[in-house]
């Protein structure tokens, strides 16, 4: 069998708040964007692990850990459907980090009952989604957007900022569109935290970032490694 998990993290109380967790990467993801830390992940046809290396591991962890965070890569890249049956088996939660560009694959976990969480990406405002993600902005994204809120389900929307990327205006952009697609929960703004190794090989950020011109009175914000 192939092997899809790049590596398996064991244990992160960080990942899914309030939960004792492992995290599985995915190999691939259709995205290249540039200030991504794991270029291995991304750019790899084969991982380390198969899907029964990490049932094998979670049955080994049943009592230790109570979640699995499907991350990557991009996880829904992959049948997740079939995965997410045998870890709910064993009787895990499950969190899935997401770039929104697979909306049939999250509808069908939330329709079977095999997600728990979701964390949605908002790499950008459309205009400068390209830039970002060397990928062609297309409405994938929104429509996982909008059937989470219309769902009513358990899930946040984060974006990493790099500041000589994404400024303050592109920012209030992502927060305008939120409060008109009605969403309801927390947005988080995650400080990019350079490393010498990016998918884009980005330089430090310079740019100060202006956290004072945000739109905070129109949805909660909360800021993460600021």
């Amino acid at each position: 069998m192939k092997k899809i998990i790049y590596d398996i993290t064991p244990f992160t109380t960080v990942d899914y708040k309030d939960h004792l967790s492992c995290i599985a990467w995915f190999i691939s993801c259709n995205m290249r964007c540039l200030y991504c830390y794991n270029p291995n992940i991304v750019n790899s046809k084969s991982g380390e692990y198969t899907i029964e290396d990490l049932i094998d591991f979670l049955k080994k962890r049943v009592g230790l850990l109570d979640a699995v965070v499907l991350s990557g890569g991009e996880a829904t890249n992959h049948n997740l459907v079939d995965i997410c049956n045998l870890i709910k088996e064993l009787g895990y939660k499950i969190k899935l980090d997401t770039n929104g560009f697979n909306p049939k694959m999250v509808e069908k976990l939330i329709s079977f009952d095999l997600i728990d969480y979701i964390a949605l990406d908002y790499k950008a405002p459309a205009y400068k989604f390209k830039e970002i993600t060397k990928t062609t902005f297309n409405e994938k994204f929104f429509d996982t957007l909008d059937l989470l809120v219309d769902k009513n389900f358990a899930f946040e929307v984060r974006t990493t900022v790099h500041s000589n990327l994404l400024n303050e205006n592109d920012i209030n952009k992502i927060i305008l569109d939120l409060k008109n697609r009605e969403y309801q929960g927390i947005y988080y703004l995650q400080k990019y935290l350079h490393v010498d190794d990016t998918l884009g090989f980005t330089n430090e950020a310079t740019n100060i970032f202006d956290k004072t011109l945000l739109f905070k009175d129109l949805i909660p914000i909360e800021f993460r490694n600021y």
